[in-house]
């Protein structure tokens, strides 16, 4: 078997495998790798000693850390993972229905065999891929993943390699497609030892998050080319069909050629390599259609987009609430729904009082597809950085949550769920960490609190992310469903999600075509899809609202309703939802 490294910056490398030290020569033809031929088969350990060193450092491509990230990587027999290659159902953006799942608190076990016995439970709710929280080895049990320290590598707690590929498999065979949050802008403080290997990180860029990873400084080809591969190890050797790209805005790169259109371009390749329909996501924070826009017509070449300014939007509409960034949607939430129905961003070149500053750049959107963004009413991140970790349902009724819904999964974007908030979850998500170093946790918690007093939280007030308690509380409690008011709101999820199959307007993706009106004062919204109407009344008050048109009736309700009268008006009880049909 052939091992092999980059590291530029070392004048000797040898290979520790199991028992045996093998000196390694430079490769001829690569600057700066180093590969040497040694007997290893499935389950092999090794590292690398760098510079003479005593302590093996693990594989930075390597598949499996069995032992966590200070341990040594293991070799992983790809064909040995069966069953590995299960056929992808293959369904398009534009038909789909994500869910975004974490596997360390999907259930009680935490694994990704417990969470693929509990795939029925979405197959029957109608979705069409599990999104799944970032995956990749960090140090410590438990975590939301975006403190992942190698790239290559699958959480050993989680089930390692095999489990992913069994979980894939499960999933496909059940006829759901499987997409997972990778995170490039930055790794995790604990656990990383890529900074020994080369210039994996520069100083001339930061991140919140510290230093930034090295995409246009000396030695960033290697490190691009170290992201893009593992980025398609993926959707190659796990049968992924999809990536979720975490904060893309923070990649810090002033290349003419950006690791993004690289990146998208290496994904098209595969998926015309393999016949698979691949994409990728991006969360980004800069209202920028480039972002989604095809690379022939100058964009970067991602499929779509998560829309944070839909969330705030419908967030503060359902809520009232208005500090920190949702200020600019709070003065009149409606209209700003309204406008991020038919314009996607509400910031498209528009004042943000939070950034003190003009934000974001219009969608033009009679070319753009709908299906280019993302909508949703709730994310881990949305849920996860509030001071406790509340949902929605831990302050809104179930008819808002109703009416919550309704928006989202017939509005014109790409759905999202949150785990758990299809049948209005109790249990919160909140921020939790394992770090074993206590400097570290320490600095963690403490910053945690230091956050949030600015707010005028009270230390005692804010979860300790690193109690065991934190993370228990965020796990599902697979109970609730089978409860009369959880089971009614999951039936209208289940009920939305079909209409949303089987009527082509609610998959419409011309943004041009949607039309929508509001009442500010009375906190009505409806907005007509092709012949599809949609209302909501998020005020407690009845509302009488005029359709404009006869010949509709009530596909589905919240509340019990009568079909239109002749004159087209409906009559919408408080927090209450609508769909109406031909």
């Amino acid at each position: 078997m052939q091992f092999e490294v980059w590291a530029p910056l070392t004048g000797r490398v040898a290979l520790r495998l199991d028992d045996a030290t093998y000196d390694m020569g430079r490769d001829p033809d690569r600057d700066g790798w180093w590969t040497v031929q040694a007997p290893a088969g499935d389950g092999s350990r090794y590292g690398f000693l760098l510079d003479g060193g005593t302590a093996p450092r693990p594989d930075p491509r390597g598949r499996r850390l069995p032992d966590g990230p200070d341990g040594l990587s293991a070799v992983v027999d790809f064909e040995a993972l069966a069953p590995r290659h299960a056929p992808s159902p293959g369904v398009p953006l534009q038909d789909a229905v994500l869910y975004e799942l974490h596997v360390g608190t999907f259930t009680p076990e935490g694994t990704f065999d417990a969470a693929a016995a509990r795939l029925g439970h979405l197959t029957a709710l109608g979705v069409t891929h599990v999104e799944l929280m970032p995956v990749c080895s960090f140090a410590g049990r438990h975590g939301w993943g975006y403190d992942g320290v190698a790239p290559w590598a699958v959480h050993e707690p989680y089930g390692g390699p095999a489990g992913l590929a069994r979980f894939t498999a499960a999933a496909h065979a059940a006829g759901l497609g499987v997409v997972l949050d990778v995170v490039h802008n930055h790794l995790g403080p604990s656990g990383n030892h890529l900074p020994a290997f080369g210039p994996y990180f520069t100083d001339t860029h930061h991140t919140p998050w510290g230093s930034a990873v090295n995409l246009d400084a000396p030695g960033s080809d290697e490190v691009r080319a170290y992201l893009v591969d593992s980025a398609l190890a993926w959707l190659r050797d796990y049968g992924i069909d999809g990536l979720r790209l975490d904060a893309v805005h923070a990649l810090a790169d002033g290349r003419a050629l950006t690791f993004l259109e690289e990146l998208s371009a290496a994904v098209d390749g595969l998926a015309a390599e393999t016949g698979r329909p691949l994409f990728l996501i991006a969360e980004s924070d800069r209202c920028d259609p480039r972002t989604t826009t095809p690379r022939a017509a100058g964009g970067l070449g991602l499929q779509a987009q998560w829309n944070d300014d839909f969330h705030h939007a419908l967030h503060c509409a359902l809520t009232g609430e208005s500090q920190a960034y949702y200020a600019d949607f709070a003065e009149a939430p409606l209209a700003a729904l309204a406008k991020t129905l038919t314009r996607v961003f509400f910031h498209d070149g528009t004042w943000s009082s939070f950034r003190g500053r003009t934000h974001g750049r219009p969608v033009d959107h009679r070319r753009t597809p709908a299906h280019r963004f993302v909508g949703y009413t709730q994310t881990h991140d949305q849920i996860g950085n509030r001071a406790l970790g509340d949902r929605l349902s831990a302050s809104l009724s179930p008819g808002l949550l109703a009416c919550a819904a309704t928006v989202a999964l017939t509005g014109p974007f790409v759905p999202m769920l949150f785990m758990g908030e299809e049948w209005g979850a109790r249990t919160p998500w909140q921020y939790f960490t394992d770090h074993p170093d206590p400097e570290l946790a320490e600095a963690v918690r403490s910053g945690r609190r230091r956050e949030f007093a600015a707010h005028g939280w009270k230390a005692e007030e804010i979860p300790d992310p690193q109690d065991p308690a934190t993370r228990d509380r965020s796990r599902l409690d697979w109970s609730e469903p089978e409860q009369p008011l959880h089971a009614r709101l999951l039936d209208w999820y289940r009920t939305l999600v079909a209409l949303r199959r089987t009527h082509p307007d609610l998959r419409d993706p011309d943004l041009a075509a949607v039309r929508v009106a509001h009442d500010e004062e009375r906190r009505w919204l409806t907005f007509r899809r092709g012949d599809v109407r949609v209302a909501v009344n998020l005020s407690a008050e009845p509302v009488t609202i005029a359709l404009g048109r006869n010949g509709v009736r009530v596909l589905a309700s919240w509340e019990p309703l009568e079909h239109p009268g002749p004159d087209g008006r409906i009559h919408l009880p408080g927090e209450s939802a609508v769909v109406l049909g031909p």
